[in-house]
């Protein structure tokens, strides 16, 4: 379908794109990559009169590392976070599950600002940015703030942005920890049916600190701290691994659909996280 009339703009800062967002409330709405606001406007399923378009802001493009922080811009697109050997370095669990994310034509477009702003449940870089325990930067009327991504998620699609500010950037903590991200899907380029990143770190033959989150297995990202509870200051053998699975699978919520019942969901979410802490830990 064609999408209904409607008016375009290209700001070159965001002061720029806040304003006319601001003065135009409702019926505006930012396109970063598009590949979640084009399909419903085709659809005629969002009504909208202005189109913000951030592909002209500049800033809200790059990837620094200073000293332990990771820092990068909204507009950063997938296959940027995949070539960036700096970033790879860093967090090595960035490229692992940038890779995984649709094909490679989704990836030259998609932004990690529009994955983890819009509050699809089904996004992988959400789950993933609440492992990193990352920080989000958001820019409206009133200023700049910053929100936790484990704070940021409320229901699906709603989160802690309001409707006239931007999502600017994403910061965390640099990690050599252990690190693994694994996803269940039907086919490539589809979402997850469950997936899960993990980090460990270990010291000596116990582990010192984990992370633990879960994608599309509820309504929102799922950071699953009864599961880490269970690994850190464990051996992390055999039965601590499975303690810390069943709590994650415990801490998920997921609804039937097209990609399987409940019962299987539960399953595939077993699986993943119990192969990425194992991976994590090899790793480590």
């Amino acid at each position: 379908m064609i999408p209904a009339a409607f008016e375009y703009h290209r700001p070159d800062s965001v002061e720029d794109a806040v304003k006319i967002i601001s003065d135009h409330g409702d019926e505006a709405r930012v396109v970063a990559g598009g590949h979640s606001l084009i399909p419903m406007m085709k659809l005629r399923m969002t009504g909208l009169s202005h189109l913000v378009d951030l592909q002209g802001i500049g800033g809200l493009k790059g990837i620094s590392v200073d000293g332990g922080t990771v820092t990068i811009g909204a507009m950063t697109t997938q296959h940027e976070l995949i070539a960036d050997d700096q970033l790879a370095a860093s967090a090595p669990i960035i490229r692992e599950a940038a890779l995984q994310i649709a094909d490679p034509q989704v990836r030259y477009m998609g932004t990690i600002g529009g994955n983890v702003a819009n509050g699809d449940p089904g996004n992988d870089m959400p789950g993933l940015m609440q492992c990193l325990a990352a920080t989000y930067t958001l820019v409206g009327p009133s200023g700049e703030r910053t929100v936790s991504a484990r704070e940021f998620y409320e229901a699906a699609y709603f989160t802690a942005r309001e409707d006239d500010e931007i999502l600017t950037s994403i910061s965390f903590d640099a990690s050599a920890s252990g690190y693994a991200y694994e996803k269940q899907k039907r086919k490539i380029g589809d979402y997850a049916t469950a997936a899960a990143g993990v980090l460990i770190s270990k010291d000596g033959g116990s582990c010192s600190a984990a992370s633990i989150a879960l994608t599309n297995l509820a309504d929102t990202p799922i950071y699953c701290e009864e599961a880490v509870a269970k690994l850190v200051g464990s051996s992390l053998s055999g039965d601590d691994i499975s303690a810390a699975v069943a709590a994650a699978v415990g801490a998920s919520d997921p609804s039937e659909d097209n990609r399987g019942p409940v019962e299987f969901k539960k399953h595939a979410a077993g699986v993943v996280v119990r192969t990425a802490i194992e991976r994590a830990i090899e790793r480590a």
